[in-house]
């Protein structure tokens, strides 16, 4: 498995032109690239520019809209349910955000639920928007049923993932952003890509059996609820991805359960829809709606502290806060180039001669 370095502003000269091919316009080119960089500048590979040949063949499918009307089909001041007219849930996704932001500015708080879009990307990016205006970011999203609920072997749930987001003062935000399964997708695909056996817990077989592989799902296996089985919390993640399905979908009026459409265009979607596209949810809550702001952060720094100095078992590992990982690969990535394998630049390079525009690198 090989690794290319690639520029920060290369990666987004490249995608930004697939997304302007696919018809979007500088506005909406701009900002579903700035979701998938994002991604990959965090170090969450899975869910960035290695996802861009995924959603052109939605597209070639006419399964996303280049060119949607995004708008606002109920509301209530604190509350609305967006209909994102089949776009590209990476600018669906913070256009319902920002309504939320708005909504908080005025009233404290804003909630809004998402119909008829398509994949996010990373929540986190979606809640962090928050965390620019001095808020708590909250963002989840329901995906293409791959999860089997605790004691099935039938696949019912989305990966689900959801975000909470929360400024801090003299540290980056703390960020717990996760899939509500055992592993997402995408690290399944990595492993693919690296011809790498997973960890166990991660997927069981058609059967309901334990499985090393990381291409199960292709027989008809499927990926396990965070906790992994019934004895180790499985049904603590099957809640937590029901409650991510049921405020995202049941409540928005998109797919829920298995009825939500796959994100691979030769699958079909279901031919018995129950809502429109796939659904998402996202909300603001500002902190001096609670208490002065400087206090949260004071007293977050205070409680950041304190876990990263925590006594460890390894003392050479340290406590993690969540989202520091994430943070310090940006910090990293923005220096020194995004690593890209060599199997998605391939793919990457593929795409762009299809759509005539120029290679992300000459491999040659």
């Amino acid at each position: 498995m090989n690794f290319i370095n690639i520029t920060e502003q290369k990666l987004r000269t490249f995608t930004y032109s697939i997304f302007k091919r696919m018809g979007c316009s500088d506005e909406h080119a701009t900002l579903a690239t700035d979701v998938l960089i994002k991604s990959d500048l965090r170090g969450i590979d899975s869910h960035g520019v290695a996802r861009l040949s995924g959603y052109v063949r939605l597209w070639e499918k006419k399964r996303i809209n280049p060119t949607p009307n995004v708008k606002i089909v109920h509301e209530t001041p604190t509350t609305a349910t967006v209909d994102g007219d089949a776009g590209l849930g990476l600018v669906v996704a913070p256009f319902a955000m920002k309504i939320a932001i708005e909504k908080a500015e005025k009233y404290g708080s804003g909630w809004v639920s998402v119909k008829n879009s398509n994949h996010f990307g990373i929540a986190g990016y979606h809640a962090l928007m928050a965390v620019e205006k001095d808020m708590i970011g909250i963002s989840m999203t329901n995906a293409s049923p791959l999860v089997a609920p605790t004691f099935s072997s039938e696949r019912l749930l989305g990966t689900n993932p959801m975000c909470y987001a929360f400024p801090a003062g003299k540290y980056p935000p703390v960020v717990v952003d996760m899939a509500t399964a055992a592993a997402a997708n995408g690290k399944l695909e990595i492993a693919q890509r690296a011809n790498e056996n997973i960890p166990s817990g991660w997927v069981q077989n058609r059967n309901g059996e334990n499985s090393n592989n990381p291409n199960e799902l292709k027989s008809g296996g499927s990926l396990l609820p965070l906790g992994s089985d019934k004895d180790h919390g499985s049904h603590k993640g099957y809640g937590l991805s029901a409650t991510v399905d049921i405020l995202s979908a049941v409540l928005s009026g998109a797919n829920f359960g298995p009825w939500v459409p796959p994100f691979v265009a030769f699958l079909e979607p279901p031919t018995d829809p129950v809502g429109e596209g796939i659904g998402h949810f996202l909300g603001a809550m500002r902190v001096d709606g609670f208490r002065p702001t400087q206090d949260f952060k004071d007293n977050l720094d205070i409680w950041i502290t304190r876990f990263k100095n925590a006594e460890t078992i390894d003392p050479d590992k340290k406590v993690i806060i969540p989202g520091e990982p994430e943070y310090a690969f940006e910090r990293e990535r923005k220096i020194n180039g995004i690593p890209i394998i060599d199997v998605v630049v391939n793919d990457l390079n593929v795409l762009a001669e299809k759509l005539g525009v120029e290679k992300l690198i000459n491999q040659n």
